[in-house]
């Protein structure tokens, strides 16, 4: 069973996902006018809070927390270990099409996380929405947007989260001897008094941790880069001679390790057209869509060329994926040893520890807000909840294979219709952009009502904008 698994995993993301992503993201930088790169300073800026926010109320997220959510659930173990890989197996190409798939992905982002704070709904002082909402509210399909939360929740709230405990605990044991029931203890207890929080608790515990455990990560990448900047041109060549001499492989049918393994680990990270950072996007209170999608493309961006070229640089610059069998977490920490010492390959363990805990609470949201569509109630948020503590637990203590196999195809399939829905409703974003534009020549602060896009699909299913419509009218 876990072979045929296996079987129908790499076929599906080889063959399918890959292409439709990589090929859904190509049309949406060019029918978006390369957004991405025009408008990266206006990325920035809305980063940092230049953007206001509908509501100043300290109950709701603000732009930053709900990219920090969405960072969260990006910044995981993959970072660390699924770029080792690639690198092991696709060598320094692998690199340059993890790049290459970040910068067109970006746009995939900004489509779905535009879509998800156009469709997004009230929920006590918090805003809710994504894929599923979308897909109910502007396709008019509520099963589709069920199907979605099903897959969504499987696959990120309940089998990843499994699987990062797993990865915290193997860390932990192999370095510093910790039992996996510890482990197990431990993260239960920190991941009941998170979750039982709420999402402001979700939002501030990302807030404060994944800047510090990416900056920590990054200035380790820094060190080793400045110590050995002799080196740096010859490696940058070949992530940029063996990258580009692979897009034979495109035209030949014939996907090479560096272009699967970089796309594939690329997309795994960045989670670009996936449908679940949406869910985090959201969350946010802004007075235009479009500034959130801003926010969620550059996140793609930061994501693969900062945290995930950190790792790439750690790996290409000692060399030992050249000379070495190991992969992953392995591969890393022995790089570092090499070009510092066994005192940085223990920091890895505590990175992992880090990036896993916070994956932990960004998945544990994207489920929490897709079982809240299938049925909003709190005996359901606390069943949930108390399923997301138990894989927790059983994921620290015990390892299953074809588990993590099937939480792919589970994802796999989310992908599929996540896209299916966003290329019939990348019209409304491109339209969102115009609008955005227009303000900003204007020199508005960009406002979004809903009467401003003509024939806006599910206008009458509305909840944020067309409350503030109404809001505006009773002031004038």
């Amino acid at each position: 069973m876990t072979e045929l698994i296996a079987i129908i995993n790499d076929y599906l993301w080889a063959k399918l996902i890959v292409i439709f992503l990589v090929a859904i993201g190509l049309f949406l930088t060019v029918n978006l006018g390369f957004l991405q790169i025009r408008f990266f300073p206006e990325m920035i800026r809305l980063l940092w809070g230049s953007g206001k926010n509908k509501d100043t109320d300290k109950k709701t997220v603000s732009s930053l927390q709900a990219f920090m959510i969405g960072m969260a659930a990006r910044i995981g173990t993959g970072n660390i270990a699924g770029v080792a890989t690639a690198v092991a197996l696709g060598g320094p190409g692998a690199v340059f099409w993890m790049w290459l798939i970040a910068l067109i992905g970006s746009a995939s982002a900004f489509v779905e996380s535009t879509l998800a704070q156009v469709y997004k709904v009230k929920d006590g002082n918090s805003w809710r929405g994504g894929p599923a909402y979308y897909m109910e509210k502007a396709l008019g399909s509520r099963k589709l947007g069920i199907a979605f939360s099903i897959l969504l929740t499987l696959s990120f709230g309940l089998i990843f989260n499994a699987v990062q405990a797993n990865t915290i605990a193997a860390s932990l044991e192999n370095e510093f001897d910790i039992s996996t029931t510890t482990t197990a203890i431990v993260l239960g207890v920190i991941t009941a008094l998170i979750i039982f929080g709420g999402v402001h608790s979700v939002a501030k515990f990302s807030t404060v941790l994944v800047p510090i455990k990416a900056g920590v990560y990054i200035l380790l990448s820094l060190w080793i880069m400045i110590s050995n900047y002799d080196i740096l041109p010859s490696v940058f060549g070949a992530i940029f001679s063996e990258g580009i001499f692979t897009f034979k492989q495109l035209f030949s049918g014939v996907m090479g390790a560096a272009v699967l393994h970089g796309i594939r680990r690329g997309l795994f990270s960045n989670e670009a057209g996936m449908g679940s950072a949406p869910n985090a996007a959201a969350a946010a209170d802004v007075t235009h869509p479009v500034k959130q999608g801003f926010v969620q493309a550059l996140g793609v961006i930061v994501d693969t060329f900062v945290i995930c070229s950190s790792t790439a640089m750690i790996v290409l610059v000692s060399g030992v994926y050249k000379t070495s069998e190991l992969t992953g977490i392995p591969l890393t920490q022995e790089s570092l040893r090499v070009g510092l010492s066994d005192s940085a390959a223990t920091f890895v363990s505590i990175s992992v520890f880090l990036f896993a805990l916070s994956t932990i609470m960004g998945n544990y949201y994207y489920g929490e807000s897709n079982i809240s569509f299938m049925k909003h109630s709190k005996a359901s948020i606390y069943l949930y909840r108390f399923a997301v503590i138990a894989m927790v637990l059983f994921g620290a203590l015990y390892s299953a294979e074809l588990i993590w196999s099937l939480a792919d195809i589970f994802m796999g399939c989310m992908v599929l219709v996540n896209l299916y829905a966003i290329t019939r409703l990348s019209k409304v974003a491109k339209a969102l952009l115009k609008d955005y534009i227009a303000q900003k020549k204007q020199g508005l602060d960009p406002v979004f009502h809903a009467d401003s896009i003509p024939n806006l699909p599910g206008r009458e299913n509305l909840e944020a904008w067309v409350e503030e419509e109404k809001l505006n009218k009773q002031v004038g």
